[in-house]
C-alpha cells in the first residue's frame, strides 16, 4: 500500500511538472512574444508581416496545438513508465 502511494505521488508530480512546463511556453510565447516583445520582434518579417504580430495572432495559436500533441506524447509515456498505460 506504501509503495502503491509513492507511485502514485511520483506519477503526478511529473504530470504536474509537464502541466506547468507547458503552461509557462504557452504563456511566453502568447504573452511573452505576442504582447512585451512586439516591439523587438516588430522589425523581422513573416509571410508579408511582422514576427510580432505573427505570434500574436497565428504562433500562439499554433504552439498552443504543438503542446497539445507534445502533452498526449508525453503522457504516453509517463503512463508506461508507471505500468498505467491502456496496452
Amino acid at each position: 500500500m506504501v509503495e502503491h502511494k509513492k507511485n502514485a505521488a511520483a506519477y503526478w508530480k511529473a504530470n504536474v511538472r509537464l502541466i506547468w512546463i507547458s503552461l509557462v511556453i504557452w504563456a511566453l510565447v502568447s504573452y511573452g512574444f505576442g504582447i512585451l516583445l512586439r516591439p523587438l520582434l516588430s522589425g523581422i518579417p513573416v509571410g508579408g508581416t511582422d514576427l510580432g504580430f505573427w505570434f500574436a495572432q497565428q504562433g500562439s495559436i499554433l504552439t498552443f496545438i504543438a503542446l497539445i500533441f507534445f502533452y498526449a506524447w508525453k503522457m504516453n509515456q509517463l503512463d508506461k513508465e508507471f505500468g498505467l498505460d491502456e496496452e
